[in-house]
């Protein structure tokens, strides 16, 4: 199954009640094990979390800490980039290469270099 399928497939799980937009993504690993997270909202949107990150933390929970690409799929005719937070998350563990595929309701996709998306990420370096 391709990653944008896997993708798919994390979407309709989804639990977005109060939004109604449905994000599934899948995330490689350098040693090609794949992990899926949907968004998962909450009435305290605070507490909402996004496939990515959910994605994410999976991968990490079983040890993996190196990645290849991502793929993000939504329900919005134009592809939708992460927000800020799940950025923010990545930027933890990927490199600046990281590939990430944005598909959007008719397939239509756009990639980038992680670094393309988030430039100036705040890491450890940032710590001093």
């Amino acid at each position: 199954m391709s990653l944008l399928a896997k993708a798919r497939e994390a979407q309709r799980t989804a639990y977005a009640p109060y939004s109604k937009f449905h994000v599934g993504c899948a995330l490689e690993s350098i040693d090609g094990a794949v992990f899926t997270g949907c968004n998962i909202e909450n009435a305290s949107y605070g507490a909402t979390l996004c496939a990515e990150r959910v994605a994410l933390f999976k991968a990490v929970s079983e040890g993996h800490r190196h990645f290849r690409r991502i793929v993000i799929a939504t329900d919005s005719a134009s592809p939708a980039s992460p927000c800020g937070l799940c950025r923010q998350a990545l930027s933890e563990f990927c490199t600046p290469e990281l590939e990430i595929i944005l598909v959007g309701s008719n397939d239509t996709e756009r990639r980038f270099a992680f670094s393309d998306l988030y430039p100036h990420p705040f890491d450890q370096s940032s710590l001093v």
